[in-house]
């Protein structure tokens, strides 16, 4: 199985439980995480003026993310996010991909990355349940059981409850576990 890289918007990152999943899937190696300072700061920034986070705490999971994953960072030249053509509040997120060698930026937030702007540089963005989808169709046995170790982490938090939690986000990937769960 290749692993390949790929980049999480701060779209991603700000919605909790997908972010779980996905990461937790990089730690069983499914793909290689990558994101930009300025990916992060846009991150923690929406928490905070969204009140899910203080500062502190904002500051706490940056290095916690830092930490679990340093090669997941990459340097994101300013002249490169100059060359960018799409949405310019995006730009820095197509160039951070650049420099990572992305294949995909995944993203709730498509009408920022138009497949015009992508293509010069070979990327392209899916939404989170397009990209879980194909990591399940990689490996539905693995997803089952980190779906199942993201519910025991989680105090109280049944198999079904997360995937119920899940489900708002990323509808055909749960369609996709349940089935998988029930065979």
């Amino acid at each position: 199985m290749a692993v390949f890289p790929a980049v999480l918007d701060a779209s991603v990152l700000f919605n909790r439980p997908v972010t779980d999943t996905l990461l937790r899937a990089v730690e069983y190696g499914l793909y290689r995480v990558h994101w930009s300072q300025l990916i992060l700061d846009e991150t923690t920034r929406n928490l905070i003026e969204r009140r899910k986070m203080n500062d502190a705490q904002a500051a706490h999971l940056q290095e916690e993310l830092s930490k679990a994953f340093p090669e997941a960072m990459v340097s994101v030249p300013d002249k490169l996010i100059e060359q960018m053509t799409n949405d310019v509040g995006d730009r820095h997120v197509t160039a951070a991909a650049v420099v990572a060698q992305a294949q995909v930026i995944v993203t709730f937030n498509l009408d920022h990355f138009k497949p015009k702007d992508l293509e010069p540089w070979n990327l392209e963005a899916q939404h989170p349940d397009v990209f879980l989808s194909h990591q399940f169709d990689l490996d539905s046995p693995l997803f089952l059981q980190i779906i199942e170790e993201q519910s025991a982490d989680l105090t109280g938090v049944s198999v079904p409850e997360l995937l119920t939690k899940l489900e708002s986000h990323v509808p055909k990937f749960v369609s996709q576990i349940r089935s998988f769960g029930s065979s």
